[in-house]
């Protein structure tokens, strides 16, 4: 079966990112004639080169600097509900080959073949966060191939990121499927998380760190730990789970603290941990003023990098966080540092990281520098969308190494 998808050509010599594997094709780099600029936004088009060599099938937003999210190479490719279940099971045979519960990110975008849509999986729930006006225009086939081809029986359709904006979409958010009536069990590493897939950030939880809280967990055994930023206690409670003698969980959004009070209380940690409804920078300077320390500090913030215009800030934030917190690490302690900034890259953050530590007269020694965990495939074409940098360092006295 072939389509009957309209045509839009790429300018004279635009191309050749396109052929050679890019997903995307930017505004300028498209003939926005009259009918072109007509489509419907989110409209599935046949893309050819400005000879009318065919390139593939791809979503298009005449509205957004990125025209065209390319679907595949082939030009008779049907985009349909048979078509989105069949790339869910593909995206689905990995995670469940890498997880032993059926709790991850499902779909990442491009590199699963669905732009503009990440998709995380919570056993029967699966939360999509849409990004584009043409999955935007799927969302309902989205959510029943997701249903029909997994058995999900609730599907949370989330758009509520501000980057919808650059897609002219505004702010929705659906739930299809079973009703929720609260907070939801994530499983992760052998314990039982609390989430708000409706209410909660982004999808209501962030599986990227799975393997950092693996990680840090192993250190934790007897240590007193400061989890800053902690969100709804990730890092924390996997510590606490992993002995930690008590842990301090820092953020200042109490819904989010109290989804970390459930967890804990449910897992019999409710005595190890002390939760904190703080803004983070004032409470680790009183930390300091009071001569604290911990034998372990993580620090997951959100971006402080949203767009390039915030970079020198953005920068200088993280080389502070990092002079703060080290101060907080007693000697032969670890120091755990997180960055979602995309615009950020990574030696960059480690630049950043060192200079922070410089300030803090403190030596160290890395152990781990990280990204997401494999259920966040990279695209091949799109290396920016390796976004999280994760860095576990030993820190000492001055002097001792």
């Amino acid at each position: 079966m072939s389509n009957s998808y309209p045509v839009i050509r790429l300018n004279p010599g635009k191309h050749k990112r396109v052929a050679g594997g890019h997903p995307w094709a930017f505004s300028n780099e498209i003939r926005m004639d009259p009918a072109t600029k007509a489509l419907e936004p989110g409209s599935l088009v046949r893309v050819t080169t400005a000879d009318e060599t065919p390139l593939g099938v791809a979503m298009f937003n005449p509205h957004s600097l990125i025209g065209a999210r390319m679907m595949g190479t082939n030009s008779e490719l049907v985009i349909d509900r048979d078509e989105l279940k069949r790339r869910i099971a593909h995206a689905a045979v990995l995670r469940d080959r890498l997880y032993d519960q059926p709790h991850y990110r499902l779909i990442h975008a491009e590199a699963d073949g669905l732009p503009g849509v990440a998709v995380d999986r919570y056993g029967d729930v699966a939360v999509c966060q849409i990004n584009s006006a043409g999955m935007e225009q799927m969302a309902d086939d989205l959510a029943a191939a997701l249903m029909e081809e997994l058995g999900i029986t609730t599907v949370v359709l989330r758009g509520d990121s501000p980057i919808r904006k650059l897609e002219g979409l505004g702010d929705t958010t659906r739930v299809i499927g079973a009703e929720l009536t609260g907070p939801i069990d994530v499983l992760e590493n052998g314990f039982a998380y609390r989430a708000d897939p409706v209410g909660g950030q982004k999808t209501g939880w962030f599986f990227d760190q799975r393997e950092n809280r693996a990680f840090m967990a192993r250190l934790a055994k007897d240590a007193t730990v400061l989890d800053v930023y902690a969100h709804s206690g990730g890092f924390g409670l996997a510590c606490a789970a992993a002995g930690a003698s008590h842990v301090t969980i820092v953020d200042r959004s109490e819904p989010t603290l109290d989804l970390a009070r459930q967890a804990a209380e449910r897992a019999g940690l409710a005595e190890a941990c002390t939760l904190c409804p703080v803004e983070a920078f004032a409470d680790l300077q009183t930390r300091r003023d009071r001569a604290e320390h911990y034998d372990i500090v993580i620090c997951d913030p959100p971006a402080f990098v949203k767009s390039k215009k915030d970079l020198g800030a953005g920068i200088r934030g993280y080389r502070k966080l990092a002079r703060m917190a080290a101060k907080l690490v007693a000697p032969g302690g670890y120091l755990a540092m997180a960055s979602c900034s995309y615009h950020v890259d990574p030696s960059s953050y480690l630049f950043q990281i060192r200079r922070g530590l410089q300030d803090a007269e403190r030596e160290s020694a890395i152990l781990r520098v990280a990204s997401a965990g494999p259920d966040h495939p990279v695209h091949p074409q799109l290396p920016e969308s390796s976004y999280l940098k994760f860095v576990a360092l030993r820190l000492d006295q001055a002097g001792l190494f």
